[in-house]
């Protein structure tokens, strides 16, 4: 983890950064800034400080502070969808048909929910307002998968069809129905009322979801 110096004015500037090195260590510094402060924390000057290079080398990589903000936001997508793809390969490979479209709708549900609640800063910044900026990349929010969080979740939505638990009629942008029910969730755990829930608690309340979700695309 990057942290700040206890003294900046005895932390020297770095010149030695080879080409490539200094994009990655500010991107790393802005990505532990939204770890522990989401979006709002998210400041390039901050961000060089951690680095230890003047303010004007970082310019080169961010012309701004919206570009910084966009290539967090990526990456914190990126990890999302990862966490998602974690909880996809945790799924037995004894699962078969209609059992496996089931687990992999819950894995997606579990894996959205599980990131927002260890990760609340990134989760946060991964669905920060930000607008298109100059090099903001799709493949960059993608998992090992080369799918991103969205495109997962339409995954899991067409295995239901092909298995017949969703009815094609339905199929037709499910995905912001399943989305919208386990993105309240996860901002009522982590910004809301249910804040001080146990994780038993919430892991039961998650599940229902997921059940109420599939239940409800289905009739």
């Amino acid at each position: 983890m990057l942290k700040p110096a206890k003294n900046s004015k005895l932390t020297p500037a770095r010149t030695t950064f080879r080409h490539g090195d200094l994009h990655r260590t500010l991107l790393a510094a802005g990505v532990e800034l939204a770890r522990t402060g989401g979006p709002a924390a998210i400041i390039l000057r901050e961000a060089t400080r951690r680095a230890g290079v003047a303010p004007n080398a970082a310019y080169r990589h961010f012309s701004s502070h919206a570009e910084l903000l966009a290539a967090v936001r990526a990456h914190a997508l990126s990890q999302l969808a990862r966490a998602i793809e974690a909880e996809i390969s945790a799924i037995p490979s004894r699962r078969r048909g209609a059992a496996l479209a089931r687990a992999h709708l819950r894995a997606v549900g579990i894996g959205y929910l599980t990131f927002a609640l260890h990760q609340p800063g990134l989760f946060r910044t991964a669905f920060s307002n930000t607008q298109p900026v100059a090099g903001d990349s799709d493949k960059a929010k993608t998992g090992a998968s080369g799918l991103n969080p969205f495109q997962l979740l339409s995954h899991a939505l067409d295995l239901m069809v092909l298995h017949r638990l969703l009815p094609p009629r339905h199929r037709s942008r499910a995905e912001y129905l399943a989305w919208s029910a386990v993105h309240g969730l996860a901002f009522l755990v982590i910004d809301g009322p249910l804040h001080t829930a146990t994780a038993a608690e919430i892991a039961a309340l998650s599940e229902r979801l997921i059940l109420m979700v599939e239940k409800g695309l289905s009739s």
